[in-house]
């Protein structure tokens, strides 16, 4: 696997490989955006996650989350990093088992 140089490159390289679905937070549980499904933690795995780090702009920094289902539903979630992540992501995640080390870009 190659490093991530951008946010769009690294989404755009997981959809390649089956993380065709887009995630979001509603309330402490994940939804598919575009299928309405929704998943508690147990039921997700975070298989990789990418961290970008801005270098020059603190407000550019992200994270990748790729994420499959017990279902076999996988997807990205992407959410800001540091100041500027939001809580209910990180509530949402909190118990989610993460699969693979992740990768920090700048």
């Amino acid at each position: 696997m190659t490093e991530p140089g951008t946010v769009t490159a690294q989404l755009e390289e997981l959809e390649r490989r089956g993380f065709g679905a887009h995630f979001g937070v509603v309330g402490n549980a994940v939804q598919v955006l575009n299928g309405g499904k929704t998943f508690k933690s147990d039921e997700l795995a975070i298989r990789e996650y990418y961290r970008f780090e801005g270098v020059s702009d603190p407000g550019d920094m992200s994270i990748v989350y790729a994420i499959e289902s017990r279902d076999g539903t996988r997807g990205v979630l992407v959410d800001a990093f540091g100041v500027y992540a939001t809580p209910a992501v990180g509530l949402a995640l909190r118990d989610v088992r993460i699969l693979r080390q992740g990768t920090i870009a700048s």
